[in-house]
């Protein structure tokens, strides 16, 4: 696996984004019900919960030279002060299995204790229809159950998302 590199995405990189969801239908429709649309890396730059100013949001790449091979969307005090909340994390399916989700976390975790001083905690939620994916690839990262559940609902598909924390060094 080559040296990753992770900077902010931005407008240029949107069409290489939607590639990457494209690439790997199964994530979208275990998490919407539906396959990818053409607007989901707009979307993904765009959306924040309401209240969040624009700036606590950022959408990082994970590229092994020009090659985007996987995103993550971050919310930087959200849902408090001192949390840093992990909306996505998804691998290009052409590169899943080699260790991507692995390294583009940690360098997704260097990149919070660096640039976010005040962050103590890493938080992200898993959905039911997607946690026999993603439950396992978490907890290697770290991460820990809270007991923490909420009802999840998009559109017609209803599930439950189950929340997940990881606390950081001082």
């Amino acid at each position: 696996m080559a040296e990753l590199g992770l900077r902010a995405i931005g407008p240029a990189d949107v069409d290489a984004v939607q590639e990457l969801i494209e690439a790997d239908p199964g994530y979208t429709e275990r998490i919407t019900g539906y396959p990818p649309g053409a607007a989901d890396a707009q979307s993904l730059l765009m959306m924040r919960p309401e209240g969040l100013a624009e700036d606590a949001k950022v959408v990082l790449g994970a590229f092994d030279g020009e090659a985007l091979v996987a995103v993550a969307d971050l919310l930087r005090g959200y849902p408090k002060d001192g949390t840093a909340f992990i909306g996505l994390l998804q691998v290009h399916a052409e590169h899943q299995g080699r260790g991507y989700g692995s390294t583009t976390y940690s360098l997704v975790q260097q990149y919070v204790e660096s640039t976010w001083p005040e962050v103590r905690t890493m938080r992200l939620a898993v959905v039911d229809t997607n946690a026999e994916v993603a439950t396992g690839f978490w907890e290697r990262q770290g991460f820990e159950a809270t007991g923490e559940a909420r009802p999840y609902r998009y559109d017609k598909l209803e599930s439950t998302a189950r929340l997940y924390e990881k606390q950081l060094a001082e």
